[in-house]
């Protein structure tokens, strides 16, 4: 039965999930929906199955590597049992080799959530990959392709030069943003001098016109940063376990269904690495290995982009998070006992 928002509900709490409110409409917008994020192998989505397992919450996906179909093993998408006990959503949306982009993710992600909150339940972000997660947090604009190169350029830049002249040249490039926005707020100075770069426009001007896009709800970072060196063994480990799983011979037979080229084209890691042991390029012992190394590497990369994100908060293990997010989901499992 589908239950609706209890607008009798009235949290002190000001920073609670969904406080005090009496329309659906300050319920579902204006108050903050929980990312669960880290790195890979941190243990994300193990914690968010385990609370759905006491409170009503649903899992928004944003895993970019997840939502490409057929590519199971190497990707960690959750097992048939996790998907019996939690409803996940933006799992298996594309072929492999479809592009798919941010401004899309924001798209899918808010009708998720809307359907989400529409049954009363907790919606819960969960995942890693930072374009998705920055595009439902601060927003992005519709560019044909995203530019690596800019972005280290002007990191790189922010490093030598310092806040205060990127700043300024912010001011004179988009005057309205930078009107907006701290002069110490890096990450997102670099953006909007990224989206001027890429597009030519300033993203003020962007915003004007619809290129823009924003989600309608706001968020909250929960991230879960193991120690590097337990991460490290996780990581390790897990590969071993795909490998145990059968990882080689779900390549095999996506390459026989004639999608040795969709995969390349997706360069996901653990399906490049095999894919070069299987056309001879190294052997098993090799390929393995490397993939341990990129996907330490990819982690690595991850927690950098974490530790950028000013308004999150930290938490070496799961058990520290789910504590802190417990009085927030218990309010909720109240008032779905109501509903």
């Amino acid at each position: 039965m589908t239950r609706e928002i209890d607008s009798r509900f009235h949290g002190n709490d000001k920073d609670a999930l969904f406080p005090l409110t009496n329309t659906y409409e300050s319920a579902t917008k204006l108050t903050p929906i929980p990312i669960i994020c880290g790195p890979t192998a941190s243990g994300k989505t193990a914690l968010a199955v385990e609370l759905a397992g006491r409170y009503p919450i649903e899992i928004v996906s944003a895993d970019s590597r997840q939502i490409i179909k057929r590519l199971d093993i190497g990707t960690s998408k959750p097992s048939t049992e996790e998907r019996e006990r939690v409803r996940f959503h933006l799992i298996d949306l594309i072929e492999p080799g479809e592009r798919y982009t941010a401004f899309r993710f924001i798209e899918d992600a808010g009708r998720a959530i809307e359907g989400i909150l529409q049954r009363g339940h907790v919606p819960v972000v969960v995942g890693g990959t930072g374009l998705y997660l920055r595009a439902l947090t601060e927003g992005v604009v519709e560019i044909e392709q995203d530019d690596l190169g800019i972005r280290h350029r002007l990191e790189e830049e922010m490093e030598q030069l310092g806040p205060e002249q990127m700043y300024e040249r912010l001011t004179r490039i988009d005057p309205l943003e930078a009107a907006r926005l701290h002069p110490n707020n890096k990450v997102r100075v670099i953006r909007a001098l990224e989206i001027f770069y890429l597009t030519g426009k300033p993203k003020s001007e962007l915003t004007a016109t619809g290129a823009y896009r924003k989600s309608e709800y706001s968020y909250r970072y929960y991230c879960l940063l193991p120690e590097r060196q337990v991460l490290y063994s996780t990581i390790e480990a897990r590969v071993e376990q795909m490998m145990e799983r059968g990882l080689l011979d779900e390549i095999r037979r996506l390459i026989q269904d004639g999608l040795q080229e969709q995969i390349r084209k997706a360069n996901v890691i653990g399906y490049t690495e095999l894919l070069d042991h299987l056309d001879g390029k190294a052997n098993l012992s090799e390929a393995i290995s490397l993939i341990k190394q990129n996907t330490r590497r990819y982690a690595k990369r991850q927690i950098t982009w974490f530790r950028h994100q000013t308004d999150s908060d930290f938490f070496q293990d799961a058990a520290s998070l789910s504590e802190s997010l417990k009085p927030r989901l218990q309010d909720w499992g109240k008032r779905s006992e109501k509903t």
